[in-house]
């Protein structure tokens, strides 16, 4: 019973107008028929063992987000490693190579392919095995569940079965979908956060059914039985159908009683309720896709190169077939020693055909060499090191949560160097929902000295700009008189512009000195009761009063510190109230009927608390855009309060009421273009005769039964919210989460597009649209939506198609149409509406629009339309998408984007184990793409070319030599050399670049982010320079041959005449070959590390080392190589100038390109590159600035194209300010003139 102790006293539904009856719950209106298929579902509450046997087992509530199993984790992996062109290809090899056909021992084939197959599996292995740790933590959270007798004790959340009694705390998440029975309220409502869900902060009021109203502690569920009869599993977050059979009655059910998995009980102290459906049949879950797997555009393109490779590998072992059985023809009867008297099946002349096409498997063996086997396995080691750097990367740790930047997949680190859309949740992944009371108007007067973030980077700007035009004028003698002018001018109209509130708010830091959370307001005119002294005190007054008495917010005392702290469903109220206390009106406490305010006159004055009355409250709906609320104050007057949205409550003003509605307007404009969120505050004085009256009708609306209650209440409320007196506005920044802004500015700068999708109401996300920039002053919105009666007519889906279509059409002419450059467009459209613009249709039409707009806002959508619409964007488009979240409702269109990024905050985990990477703050995406990302492409990008170049030139050396020898099918180098080259010789190397390569340092892809265009340009990784490298392995391999046969096969290479045999002129090319290789390497590098020269230099070293020992080793184990380079290469100088002229032979190609295109067609890193050569950035610094300023893409969202659309706007109030300046100089010139003149005359 101590439970039943607690239970507030407090009716908070009764605190809501418009849900506070029982009609809104259906439970009058009788039963759901529940029949049909999609509505089987039984559960027996408290009874959960009867679902263990058919025709239910149900679901366990285990979750698992892996790839694999025990069982498939085998054959799955090994068809995606043999779904690898070149993987299968080398597998087919490795067969052949058993038979007497091979040219090469068959350990030489088996060999390699073991070891990459492997490598690629034990990386996938360990990858799922961190998702499996992740989904263990998840599963192996703890619940309250009633065992028996009324006890409950803790279980494991995967042990909880459909239909167990579960007891869930305040701030604890939900572990099933359950039915509320009943709450530690007296009414048993609760509050339910869904951010986790569908991204809104508001808390949701949740109400369980009178019927099970006295389960109201843990002894109640001894006994308790029912049986719950409710549709199947399905995705629908918002729809619920089902009856609850009770002590003999029914009861329907609809979605107010349902708490769906992984939203958290808020502001309320237990509640109590019945497992329905549990693990994947849960709603959210439903809302999950299979993870998929994913590959990278770069490995896709891969594929096609290796697909290019096997083409001209058919070319040359077809043409080594052909010549193969043209000399078994024709020569084969001259070559004595081949006993051609006694011929054999492969060597017959009378069939030459046969001898080709068996040839053909031998040529096809022999030149395997062309196709990389190590390539994937060296992008995987490359990777996975790549991913260690993303995860140990300082400027992406987060020290408040300690929690690191992750690469859960390694698979698509390069993908992030090519991002061309980012798709973004906003509650959690933007905001951290917090506002900052800054400014306000009263009574016509702003307040407010402090200055928003947008005003501070605009007024910086503008300096900068003015000491630019300082430095320029300075140049120029004959205008000094008028450059004085002009910046006296500027200074005297610096007020007009506001440049002076960056005097007093300098930095951030300063900023962030308040120390009040939700409260960044500077004036002393309002603090410490000097309000008293302003010119109208009364109208201040009464603003603080709507301040601290127009909301539903419930005071909550913190057990910490004393202090009072605020529930409220939005984060505006918040920051309202907080104003209110420190102005000296201090929200205290809530009763059934009224709230209580602190009020104090002056900073020495003692408090008084007085008493409002609630006599109604008009809640916030997005259709009403205000709230209000009716109260009877201690004097007994009755007023109405009002705050909402500035068109609304103009519209609403009483001719008396326009008073300030002139200076209002003034301010709020300016507020907005400072950034700002703007309610405008207005009262009624109402008396009993006119209240009496009009809540007789409101009652009767109230208490209808019916469809068309709602449209009374509204009615009847617009009534009353008539011939209002304005007060002011207030003006609050949205506190965006830690560098949101300055981290979407440098995206857009760097080319990037930003769509918001989230599930919160349209109002909220174009505000915080306006936060972070994405939208601005002056941004041309399009808008489109549904009416009611579209939605209401006999066709919804044919009306509601035919509207969307005409507005898409409209607003694509609209902008086609536009000549204005400085144009911006934002596209808002809600899930209803977007329901209809995904269909085949239209869908296409509706991403057209889209990709023409500068930014996209699409709200109150569903997590499937999130994971519709990355789609549509990802295959209409054809470019790469990046979706970011950090709720459960994110996953389906994480997985669905060609990355995932999942938040690692308060939210929960589901979104970073659906992830491909996760970061702790939004801001980190900013480091993540356009440093990390830019530079894992390019080193991926130059690794895959590097490969194809060194494999290249090193396969066709053996098909130029077998043609040289009359297409024997006789391989040049030993066994050894050919296991050597791809596994250990020229990997090394190559991984170095793929780790370690810059082309630019961290802190300059930062500052100049058009360097990340490369990318999604994918001007690293285009035919044009694949094939480029293609053709200069082509070429090397000609150079290395040819010098070799060239200068050891007509000429003794010793002073003792000795000439080369085959084995020394296959270790002579060789040695060409891996220098050639390694040198190469060493010029695609733009920087260096110790590691990079030790293994570049130290393969080369590698190699003769090797020579040196296999070459010690006994004859039966060296054969021919017995010591080959101690007593046959190393004293021959030739040996020596022909590796001297090998290099600069082969590496001259590249070297005359390079300088070609740094010198005549330079690219952005090349410049900068030359300019951190030569110390010009710190010899010159305006330059460097100067430079970076030009080295972003042209963008019409982000912080610095709101700063330029300032600018714009100062400048053209400056421009104005000069003209009338003139104007009346001139007029002044013209009066004293004709006087002059007459003096003169005189």
């Amino acid at each position: 019973m101590g439970r039943r102790r607690i239970r507030s006293r407090i009716q908070k539904s009764h605190f809501y107008t418009f849900r506070c009856l029982r009609p809104t719950t259906l439970e009058d209106q009788g039963p759901h028929p529940i029949h049909g298929p999609g509505y089987s579902r039984i559960v027996h509450c408290n009874r959960p063992h009867l679902h263990l046997s058919k025709p239910f087992r149900y679901r366990s509530n285990y979750v698992s987000t892996t790839r694999y199993n025990m069982l498939t984790f085998l054959p799955k992996c090994l068809y995606e490693q043999f779904h690898r062109v070149a993987n299968f290809y080398f597998l087919v090899a490795a067969i052949l190579s058993v038979f007497p056909l091979s040219p090469f021992n068959k350990w030489s084939m088996i060999a390699p392919l073991v070891f990459v197959v492997g490598l690629s599996m034990g990386k996938e292995a360990l990858e799922d095995w961190r998702r499996f740790m992740q989904d263990v933590e998840v599963n192996s959270r703890k619940a309250n569940v009633h065992k028996e007798g009324g006890d409950f004790g803790r279980r494991k959340w995967k042990k909880i079965r459909v239909g167990d009694v579960v007891r869930v705390e305040k701030d604890e998440f939900f572990p099933a979908d359950l039915l509320l029975l009943s709450s530690s309220y007296e009414d048993g409502i609760c509050y339910v956060e869904t951010m986790n869900l569908d991204g809104e902060t508001n808390l949701k009021v949740k109400r369980c059914l009178d019927a099970t109203l006295p389960l109201e502690h843990d002894g109640s569920f001894q006994t308790f039985s029912a049986t719950i009869k409710c549709e199947d599993p399905n995705p629908n977050l918002y729809t619920f159908v089902g009856n609850l059979e009770y002590e003999g009655q029914v009861h329907p059910l609809d979605p107010s009683q349902i708490l769906l998995r992984d939203s958290k009980l808020r502001n309320t102290a237990y509640i109590y309720g019945v497992a329905i459906f549990t693990g994947h049949d849960t709603k959210v879950m439903q809302n999950t896709t299979k993870s998929p797997s994913k590959r990278s555009r770069i490995e896709k393109r891969m594929d096609y190169i290796i697909y290019t490779l096997f083409v001209l590998l058919m070319c040359v072992s077809i043409i080594s077939s052909l010549g193969f059985a043209f000399m078994t023809q024709f020569h084969m009867a001259n070559w004595w020693y081949l006993q051609p008297d006694k011929p054999e099946s492969l060597t017959n002349p009378r069939n030459p055909m046969h001898a080709g096409v068996v040839h053909l498997i031998t040529a096809l063996l022999l030149y395997g060499y062309l196709i990389p086997i190590s390539l994937y396995v060296s992008i995987e080691v490359v990777k996975v090191l790549q991913a260690t750097f993303i995860n140990q990367d300082l400027h992406m740790y987060d020290s408040d949560s300690g929690t690191p930047a992750q690469a859960r997949t390694s698979n698509l680190n390069e993908e992030l160097g090519q991002v061309d859309t980012i798709l973004s949740d906003k509650t959690g992944t933007l905001t951290c929902n917090q506002m900052d009371f800054l400014k306000c108007s009263i009574a016509g007067i702003s307040y407010g000295v402090r200055a928003s973030e947008v005003e501070v980077a605009a007024a910086k700007q503008m300096a900068m700009d003015f000491e630019e035009q300082d430095e320029d004028m300075s140049d120029i003698p004959k205008t000094k008189n008028k450059k004085r002018g002009y910046m006296k001018m500027a200074s005297k109209t610096s007020s007009d512009f506001e440049l002076e509130t960056v005097i007093t708010a300098s930095d951030d830091k300063d900023r962030n000195q308040a120390g009040i959370k939700g409260f960044s307001f500077e004036d002393n005119r309002l603090m410490d009761g000097n309000w008293l002294l302003e010119p109208t005190p009364d109208d201040i007054l009464m603003f603080f009063r709507i301040l601290a008495v127009c909301h539903t917010a419930i005071p909550e005392v913190d057990e910490e510190t004393g202090k009072l702290t605020y529930e409220a469903e939005s984060p505006d109220e918040v920051s309202f109230l907080v104003a209110a206390r420190e102005f000296g009106f201090e929200f205290s406490k809530r009763t059934q009927s009224s709230v209580f305010i602190s009020e104090r006159s002056s900073s020495s004055a003692q408090p008084a608390e007085r008493e409002y009355k609630i006599l109604n409250l008009l809640d916030f709906t997005s259709k009403r855009k205000r709230m209000s609320v009716i109260v009877r104050d201690e004097e007994g007057q009755i007023l109405l309060l009002c705050k909402g949205a500035d068109s609304i409550i103009f519209d609403r003003l009483a001719k008396k009421g326009k008073t300030y509605l002139g200076a209002t307007t003034k301010h709020l404009n300016e507020y907005g273009e400072a950034g700002l969120r703007t309610l405008a505050l207005a009262y009624k004085n109402l008396g009993e005769a006119e209240y009496s009256a009009w809540n007789s009708e409101f009652l009767k609306a109230r208490t209808y039964v019916g469809a068309d209650r709602d449209a009374m209440l509204e009615k009847v409320s617009d009534v009353m919210e008539r011939e209002l007196t304005l007060v002011g506005a207030t003006a609050v920044e949205d506190k965006l989460q830690k560098g949101v802004p300055q981290c979407i500015d440098k995206l857009a700068q760097a080319g990037l597009k930003i769509w918001v999708l989230t599930g919160d109401k349209m109002e909220t996300a174009i505000n915080i649209g306006y936060a972070c920039s994405l939208l601005r002053q002056g941004m041309k919105q399009i808008s489109i939506a549904l009416t009611s009666s579209e939605e209401s007519s006999e066709a919804p889906e044919v009306v509601a198609k035919e509207s969307i279509l005409m507005q898409i059409t409209n607003a694509a002419q609209m902008i086609k149409l536009e000549k204005d450059p400085h144009a911006a467009f934002a596209l808002i459209i809600d899930g209803k509406t977007l329901t209809y613009a995904l269909k085949d249709d239209i869908k296409f039409q509706f991403l057209a629009l889209a990709v023409d707009c500068a930014s996209v806002i699409c709200c109150r959508v569903s997590p499937k339309q999130k994971a519709l619409v990355t789609r549509l964007v990802k295959e209409g488009t054809g470019k790469v998408t990046l979706a970011i979240g950090d709720g459960a409702n994110d996953v389906g269109m994480i997985q669905e984007a060609d990355i995932g990024v999942g938040i690692s905050g308060v939210e929960g985990m589901q979104a970073v184990m659906a992830s491909d990477f996760s970061i702790a703050q939004f801001q980190f995406l900013e480091r993540l793409l356009v440093v990390h990302g830019h530079w894992c492409y390019k080193r991926i990008a130059q690794m895959i070319c590097y490969f194809f170049y060194k494999n290249i030139t090193f396969g066709l050396t053996l098909f130029y030599y077998e043609a040289f020898t009359g297409f024997s099918g006789q391989s040049i180098y030993n066994d050894s050399y050919l296991l050597l080259f791809n596994v250990v010789l020229t990997s090394l190397p190559v991984i170095s670049l793929g780790v370690f390569e810059q082309d630019v340092p961290s802190d300059v892809c930062l500052q100049f982010p058009a360097l990340y265009q490369q990318g999604p340009k994918n001007l690293f990784f285009d035919w044009y320079r694949i094939l480029g490298w293609m053709g200069n392995g082509v070429y090397s391999s000609i150079i290395i041959f040819s010098l070799n046969i060239g200068i050891f096969h007509v000429q003794s290479f010793r002073s003792t005449g000795q000439t080369a045999d085959m084995n020394a002129m296959g270790t002579m090319m060789f040695t060409c070959i891996i220098w050639a290789v390694n040198v190469q390497i060493a010029l695609t590098m733009s920087h260096f590390t110790w590691i990079q020269h030790l293994l570049i230099w130290g393969s080369i070293g590698a190699w003769y080392i090797f020579l040196i020992l296999y070459g010690m080793l006994p004859p039966k184990m060296s054969a021919n190589i017995f010591h080959m380079l101690a007593e046959t290469l190393a004293p021959a100088p030739i040996f020596w100038l022909t590796i001297l002229l090998v290099i600069a032979a082969t590496a001259l190609p590249y070297f005359c390109h390079i300088s070609y295109q740094r010198s005549v067609n330079p690219l952005d890193h090349h410049i900068i590159q030359e300019i951190k050569h030569y110390r010009i950035d710190v010899e010159d610094e305006r330059m460097w600035t100067r430079e970076r300023s030009k080295a972003r893409e042209k963008t019409k969202i982000g912080f610095t194209a709101r700063v330029d659309a300032k600018i714009r706007l100062l400048r053209g109030k400056l421009q104005r300010k000069q003209s009338v300046l003139s104007t009346v100089s001139g007029t002044s010139s013209n009066d004293t003139g004709p006087s002059s003149n007459t003096q003169t005359q005189t």
